[in-house]
């Protein structure tokens, strides 16, 4: 049905499937990478050894949630070699107010995290990632403040990507790059999908799986808005 194509082909994104990389290793440790301070013009992401991908970038984005396989994937990635630098985002939903726990792989990271950017962490640790490689974020609350805070964070430091990989679940994808891309208006983005129970095969076919897309799609209607995008603000008042 169209209908149902036109739905699924906006809401889920991806640049980067999962089948890539088939080997992991090759860490952007092994040459250079972007310095704090130096511009993007003076950074050119590496291509690892023996490789030729688009997914080569300047950093990997996880916006903040519950779900471990967002940051095992961003690990996989960062191992092999499409980034240097990995931003876990979150503090926790404002909805819940508290960060209730990892809603899969209890056994491996069942631990007492305070923070979403905690929980992500300690996952990216436990696959690997070098930790100079991790830049936290771990205030924000809701996906628009996952991408204002880590443009902040990213700014501080002096870091100006000039393409990143955002790391999200399949059917967030498309909210979260409007997010991100308001954010970093000059940064190209490759969307990396993690898919759990909800996928662009099965979605209408489930309460569940109706919920959540349709639920973004209502979302993308009604959140980008200059109060949660303040830098809307500044292109309005030119």
């Amino acid at each position: 049905m169209r209908i149902l194509d036109d739905i699924t082909n906006f809401i889920f994104l991806e640049d980067i499937s999962l089948e890539w990389p088939m080997e992991e290793g090759h860490s952007m440790k092994e040459g250079p990478s972007m310095e704090e301070g130096h511009s993007t013009e003076e950074h050119r992401p590496i291509t690892p050894a023996g490789k030729e991908n688009p997914a080569k970038a300047d950093i990997i984005f996880i916006p903040g949630g519950s779900w471990p396989e967002l940051p095992e994937r961003a690990a996989q990635l960062w191992k092999a070699g499409a980034a240097p630098y990995i931003v876990p985002s979150g503090r926790y939903s404002v909805t819940v107010g508290r960060f209730a726990g990892a809603k899969s792989k209890a056994d491996v990271y069942g631990k007492d995290y305070t923070t979403e950017c905690e929980f992500y962490t300690d996952v990216l640790l436990t696959g690997g990632v070098d930790p100079d490689s991790i830049i936290p974020e771990a205030e924000a609350q809701f996906t628009a403040e996952n991408a204002r805070f880590s443009r902040k964070v990213l700014d501080a430091r002096g870091l100006h990507p000039k393409k990143a990989i955002l790391c999200c679940k399949a059917y967030h994808s498309r909210r979260c790059l409007m997010y991100y891309q308001a954010n970093f208006p000059d940064t190209e983005f490759l969307i990396a999908p993690v898919y759990l129970d909800v996928d662009r095969e099965n979605w209408y076919r489930t309460d569940r799986g109706r919920q959540k897309v349709l639920g973004e799609l209502k979302r993308l209607g009604t959140q980008f808005t200059p109060e949660l995008t303040p830098e809307f603000i500044e292109i309005l008042k030119h």
